[in-house]
């Protein structure tokens, strides 16, 4: 009996050690994305660092964010990259051009970090990318919705999704700056 509870045991820690490797279904380096310049942004670049991908809007509550996220991207540059990609599903909060939301974020916020091209982050049109973040079945973790502008996605170093952070959770927060 002693035998059959120490092999139930260790057979629940080897179930458990195995349940937090997780290897997705699809690689997000294979996804492709362009620019907020129109080039083509490679995903594989990043490979061998955590990429936040972040759905951001111009004209929303949480706008004030991105003073977070550059300051995230600064302190974190050696091994994270900030992705912002624009998106105008919520409230139409991101209306403006390519050139408005790169002139905007640079002047007001000083943002460096990557942006995209504008994308949809939910429904029929929903870019590959946030298919991929959102779809337990591509990314081999979990399943999820995007609520609002802002909500965050952190993968790490070799494309696997670590968490899902919801607009309410600052960049600087200790729930990301933790898995850093």
């Amino acid at each position: 009996m002693k035998k059959i509870k120490i092999m139930l045991i260790m057979t629940l820690f080897s179930f458990l050690g195995n349940a937090q490797t997780v290897t997705p279904k699809e690689s997000l380096f294979d996804l492709k994305i362009n620019s907020i310049n129109g080039e083509e942004l490679s995903l594989g670049a990043y490979k061998g660092k955590k990429i936040l991908f972040v759905n951001v809007a111009s004209k929303c509550g949480f706008t004030n964010q991105y003073d977070g996220l550059q300051d995230l991207y600064t302190k974190y540059k050696d091994k994270l990259v900030v992705v912002g990609l624009p998106c105008n599903q919520f409230g139409a909060q991101e209306p403006g051009t390519a050139e408005e939301i790169k002139t905007f974020c640079r002047m007001n916020y000083g943002v460096d970090f990557p942006m995209t091209e504008k994308i949809d982050v939910k429904g029929e049109q929903q870019h590959p990318i946030y298919q991929w973040l959102t779809q337990k079945d591509k990314n081999g973790k979990m399943s999820s919705s995007v609520k609002w502008n802002f909500q965050k996605y952190l993968v790490d170093e070799e494309g696997r999704l670590i968490d899902v952070f919801y607009s309410m959770t600052k960049p600087m927060s200790n729930k990301i700056t933790k898995r850093l």
